[in-house]
């Protein structure tokens, strides 16, 4: 059963939230970074199955857009790592499987693609962003095959959850409902593998009772880690029309980091934090333009966070939460 605190725990190394860089340190001893990969997938809200013109808010790259470019995945780790240099970030890195639906293909090449990531000797662990309705048993039968092959490597799925709220859902082009979400969670439950959902915050049209209501819905399905991300208006989306047309407005930097600290304080301190913000690429963002300033948010969030003596969990309990 999940635990609040009276104030934040040693392990989570002088953060006011569980990030994901304390969880590795306490995991594996030392700090790991992510290279982020394009299998050069597709996804079933662009090739014709439910749409083609994908989610709202994502890019042509299906958000993926900083990840690394190569042939094939043994040479985009490569000219990941050669990213870092000489520098002495870390022994291990994980393979992210970021751009579009990275278990939307056949099985051969998933079970090529993983294998290939998995058995590179930096590599701790994979973590594969995809769909809740693209998990079918093949897939997940899969997945339990790799656990088994590799027992000193993770595997992690991340979900895009984005929002509880049907209505918006339908709005943002999610493509599935809550139900569908709820098995994929199950089954990979089931499986004893980690899921990170991500969730977007200011999504057009919703309250901060709202998104406070999708974080007492994620403590519910108990995940493994979060990403809460900022939403991003970027270049040749659906949304940056809606946008130019006026009919929503993005948060500013105050109130994004208001709403931020209300989900960390109500999120399960169970939960790890993979992400508090975000920043999309210079070349496609319309808005907001201070979220390119990724440190400083960072920095302002800590800060304000000690002001105000918040910390993740602080309004957290077991049966329930405060809004």
């Amino acid at each position: 059963m999940a635990m609040s605190f009276a104030a934040p725990p040693e392990s989570w190394l002088g953060r006011p939230y569980y990030a994901l860089d304390a969880y590795l340190k306490n995991t594996c001893g030392h700090k790991c970074y992510k290279i982020a990969l394009d299998a050069r997938m597709t996804c079933p809200n662009r090739d014709g199955t439910l749409g083609d013109r994908g989610c709202i808010f994502c890019s042509a790259g299906g958000s993926g857009d900083f990840a690394v470019s190569g042939a094939d995945i043994q040479a985009q780790l490569e000219a990941g790592l050669a990213l870092f240099g000489d520098k002495k970030v870390g022994r291990h890195y994980i393979a992210y499987f970021q751009s579009y639906t990275n278990t939307y293909a056949p099985l051969p090449r998933l079970r090529s693609l993983y294998t290939e990531a998995l058995e590179h000797p930096l590599v701790c662990g994979i973590s594969i962003a995809t769909r809740p309705d693209c998990l079918p048993e093949p897939v997940l039968g899969l997945l339990a095959e790799l656990r088994r092959a590799y027992p000193d490597k993770f595997i992690w799925l991340e979900l895009g959850l984005q929002t509880s709220h049907e209505k918006t859902a339908r709005l943002i082009r999610r493509g599935y409902t809550l139900p569908c979400f709820e098995r994929a969670m199950e089954d990979l439950r089931g499986l004893d593998i980690p899921v990170i959902v991500h969730v977007i915050l200011g999504l057009p049209g919703e309250t901060r009772a709202e998104m406070l209501e999708t974080i007492g819905y994620l403590n519910t399905q108990r995940p493994f880690g979060v990403k809460l991300q900022l939403l991003h208006v970027l270049e040749g989306t659906d949304l940056a029309k809606l946008y130019r047309e006026g009919r929503f407005s993005v948060l500013d930097r105050e109130e994004y980091l208001e709403i931020l600290i209300n989900c960390l304080e109500r999120l399960s301190p169970d939960t790890v934090v993979h992400r508090v913000t975000g920043d999309g690429p210079k070349k496609l963002l319309i808005a907001p333009a201070w979220s390119g300033d990724k440190r400083g948010v960072l920095n302002s969030l800590h800060r304000k966070m000690r002001l105000e003596n918040a910390f993740q969990g602080k309004y957290y309990r077991a049966d329930g939460f405060t809004t």
